[in-house]
């Protein structure tokens, strides 16, 4: 994504990183506080910015074990830095998510996982290539829109079915660093894992659907 200028101060400025992803976590892990806010948090992300924070934002689903209650508010701040993206400002963030409070017993393992995560895949495995899938106004706005759009599949009400928070946090994942690191495969496995939470959410909803049926039959007699 084409860095703004600095005479537009409402610009995200983007920009590519320079260091590897999995050190910046791991520095951050190292250096989080007994308790932070989101605020605070993405104040600490450093030079790699909102994308790097969105990865962040991922990451709790990843786990086995998600952190309680979080799904709507880190899909909500996804949501809004796809809309970022798309448009190549700085989103406006509400102060209620932002003075969001996180602790660093249930942040910093997701921060460690990530970082290993990162260290052995993506951090050898990403660089700029497909750069089609990744360059231009047009195909930017149109990642910031499946970056959006990732947000929202993370927010639906599905939270206590299995995988439901982890395929959308999957598909934003990806988008983010395929952003980050102008790699179009990993643009396509946002688009596969976008695809894939549509399907799954689909078969959810079909499913109560003809179980409602089916108990309203039985009920009816």
């Amino acid at each position: 994504m084409s860095t703004p200028s600095s005479s537009t101060p409402s610009s995200a400025g983007f920009s590519d990183t320079q260091v590897q992803l999995s050190s910046t976590l791991r520095a951050l892990a190292a250096r989080l506080p007994e308790s932070l806010t989101v605020r605070e948090l993405m104040q600490a992300c450093g030079e790699q910015g909102l994308l790097l924070f969105c990865c962040i934002l991922t990451f709790p689903f990843l786990l086995p074990v998600s952190i309680p209650g979080v799904s709507t508010v880190f899909g909500a701040l996804i949501v809004l830095i796809g809309v970022g993206v798309t448009f190549n400002r700085m989103p406006w963030l509400p102060r209620k998510l932002l003075e969001k409070p996180l602790t660093r017993a249930s942040l910093g393992p997701a921060l460690d996982k990530g970082a290993d995560v990162f260290s052995k895949y993506v951090d050898r495995l990403s660089k700029p290539r497909l750069l089609a899938l990744t360059h231009g106004s047009s195909t930017n706005r149109f990642n910031g829109f499946m970056l959006f759009a990732a947000g929202l599949l993370l927010m639906a009400p599905f939270g206590f079915v299995p995988f439901s928070n982890t395929l959308p946090a999957l598909a934003a994942l990806f988008f983010a660093i395929g952003i980050l690191q102008r790699d179009g495969y990993f643009i396509l496995m946002g688009h596969g894992m976008t695809l894939g939470t549509v399907v799954y959410f689909t078969a959810l909803i079909y499913g109560a659907i003809q179980g409602g049926r089916g108990l309203a039959s039985l009920i009816g007699g």
